[in-house]
């Protein structure tokens, strides 16, 4: 009963509901016209297409009947014949039929039987290991958990399918190239430039990479060793240039002109009082310290003491401590007649630097000397003790650039010289370099942020340009590039946002790199009280 069941088979896979019209052959139609089949079949395939099915029809009868014969003669024999549907599964050639009247089918050509296809990938799995994998998969677990089982499962395959270390299925040869030493990305500008700085919350807050304003500073003095600006807490700024000293009003852009000196003497320092008052002490080439009130325009006294130009000054409450080319520190009170209170052999060479603590506990002074001194307070008074706390010999060259951390109580920082150009952070609690960074170039001047734990330096040759610090890492957060020629004194505005910057280049630039994010509120700030110790009646000149 087989060959009849094969026969209906047949019949029904040939049967049609009606003529095809339109479309493409049908596979076994164009399959038929393209191998080579029996003759006695080739002639009723010969003339087959889309338009003649009844032709079609006859050769599937004359097929069918075909099939018969040859199904009855190989009923009890193993015929080779390739079926139709056989031919799908099986690319293998049909053996010849043994029995009389049998066709064979050949194999269909290879090219015709499988389309082009495209190679595709086949990873190289030497280093796997198949065997590790499968028992680990098919161990009895010990505990009997199914969950443990699948997680052990799980790292197993890991493990034995990954070419490198656990865990990682790409990995790259090298890594990629660092960014050079104090790279900034420019670009950061195009998606802040339209937003109020820091008014975004955990992004890096939009610097300014040009100044807000730029103002004419002729005759200023190209040297490295003087300090002939600073900027009050009433936001009055004093600016030396050459003989004279101007003040600018930097609320309301009003200049005036405080004091010229006669002769050659020229002005090698200022320093405001403390506290807002409206006196300026004044530093010269003649060795003197004076003392004047800017309200009135009017000297108030000359101090000397000294044998050489007073370079530096630094106030704690009324005393004033000047540092000269001498070598010396004088101590100055000024509301006394006998002002000089004491004098210090603190340095070797010329005194360029020199600095209070904002708690009045510690005087630092940097010389030409290359060295750092740290004076402790006198107990109960102003001034300092006549011995050194600490003697830092670290720099290789003049130590110019000092500044005290105004949110640190003892954080200290100091920069060199052009030998050196080194910026260091000293505890001066413990004795303790904190941190030193090589600038490659010479600082000239350094200040402290008061809204940010940030530190902003000056510097020489040879970029000649303005660096901002992240504390206490000291990694580069931006660069201010501007000035032709070195930088050489630096001032803070009262309200901490903007930073002046006074070049050889005769220029004066303000930059706004410390706003504040508005949507923090200012947090108040411990200062002196805001009074003049000062009884002007009692002053003699």
């Amino acid at each position: 009963m087989a060959q009849f069941n094969y026969l209906n088979e047949i019949n029904s896979l040939a049967t049609m509901d009606g003529p095809i019209t339109r479309g493409p052959l049908q596979r076994w139609v164009k399959k038929t016209t393209n191998e080579n089949i029996n003759p006695s079949l080739s002639a009723s395939f010969k003339n087959v297409s889309s338009a003649n099915i009844s032709s079609c029809n006859q050769s599937m009868q004359k097929l069918s009947i075909t099939a018969n014969q040859s199904s009855n003669n190989s009923v009890l024999t193993n015929s080779k014949t390739p079926t139709r549907n056989e031919n799908k599964k099986s690319k293998k050639t049909p053996s010849k039929n043994k029995s009389p009247g049998r066709s064979t089918t050949p194999t269909p050509n290879k090219a015709s039987k499988t389309p082009n296809k495209a190679d595709r990938f086949i990873p190289s799995r030497s280093n796997s290991n198949y065997d590790l994998c499968h028992y680990m998969m098919s161990r009895d677990d010990e505990k009997g958990e199914e969950v443990i089982a699948q997680t052990a499962a799980g790292e197993a395959i890991g493990r034995a399918l990954t070419d490198t270390e656990p865990g990682r299925l790409l990995q790259y040869t090298c890594k990629a190239p660092a960014a050079p030493e104090g790279y900034q990305n420019r670009l950061r500008v195009v998606y802040s430039q339209a937003k109020v700085p820091s008014s975004v919350k955990n992004t890096t807050r939009y610097i300014p990479q040009a100044p807000d304003r730029i103002l004419d500073a002729p005759d200023i003095l190209d040297d490295y060793y003087l300090n002939l600006v600073d900027w009050s807490a009433s936001n009055i700024l004093a600016v030396a240039l050459g003989q004279s000293v101007y003040l600018w009003n930097a609320g309301t852009g009003q200049i005036e002109e405080l004091l010229t000196l006669e002769g050659s003497d020229t002005v090698c320092s200022v320093a405001w009082i403390q506290g807002g008052a409206p006196h300026v002490a004044v530093g010269t080439s003649s060795a003197t310290v004076q003392l004047w009130d800017c309200e009135k325009m009017k000297r108030l006294r000359f101090m000397d003491g000294h044998s050489g130009r007073v370079g530096s000054l630094a106030w704690n409450m009324y005393i004033v401590s000047s540092g000269a080319r001498d070598g010396n520190i004088v101590h100055h009170d000024v509301r006394q007649r006998d002002h000089a209170l004491s004098t210090i052999n603190a340095h070797s060479q010329e005194i360029c630097g020199l600095k209070w603590s904002p708690d009045g506990k510690y005087l630092a002074s940097g010389g030409n000397d290359n060295l750092l001194n740290i004076w402790p307070i006198v107990q109960g008074q102003y001034y300092s003790q006549p011995q050194f706390l600490y003697s830092f010999n670290q720099h290789l060259a003049a130590v110019k650039g000092l500044a005290w951390c105004p949110w640190s109580s003892g954080i200290l920082a100091s920069g060199g010289g052009t030998a050196d150009r080194t910026i260091r952070i000293w505890n001066v609690n413990t004795g303790a370099n904190l941190n030193t960074v090589d600038t490659k170039s010479q600082v000239c001047s350094l200040l402290w942020s008061t809204h940010y734990k940030e530190l902003i330096s000056g510097h020489g040759y040879a970029n000649n340009q303005l660096v901002i610090w992240k504390y206490p890492l000291m990694s580069r957060v931006a660069e201010l590039n501007g000035h032709m020629a070195r930088v050489l004194h630096l001032a803070l505005s009262p309200d901490g946002t903007t930073v002046l910057s006074a070049g050889a280049d005769e220029t004066l630039r303000l930059w706004k790199c410390f706003m504040l994010d508005p949507s923090k509120k200012k947090e108040p700030t411990d200062s002196k009280a805001a009074k003049s110790l000062l009884n002007m009646n009692s002053l003699i000149r």
